[in-house]
């Protein structure tokens, strides 16, 4: 199961930058699921105007624009929640 979920649609410019600002802060490209917005109407209710949005396991979301520092930093506090 993935630890992460990125929420995206496709043609999302921001959604791609989002996802190669992550892929080199995981340990593994299984660790992040990419859920497009656009298979679910409730998702893009949610997420019409807020994409790309990181959420973890416990449901905390980080919200675009996002750093790479502050990626990393979001990763790590979730990780430490979970011990």
């Amino acid at each position: 199961m993935a630890k992460w979920v990125l929420y995206h649609t496709d043609g999302c410019h921001l959604c791609e930058q989002a996802e190669q600002l992550l892929k080199p802060l995981l340990s593994s490209t299984d660790e992040l699921q990419l859920i497009d917005i656009m298979s679910d109407d409730a998702l893009i209710l949610e997420y019409q105007i807020s994409i790309p949005v990181l959420k973890n396991q416990q449901g905390q979301q980080l919200f675009w624009p996002f750093t790479a520092p502050q990626a990393q930093q979001f990763l790590a506090q979730a990780d430490k929640s979970k011990d």
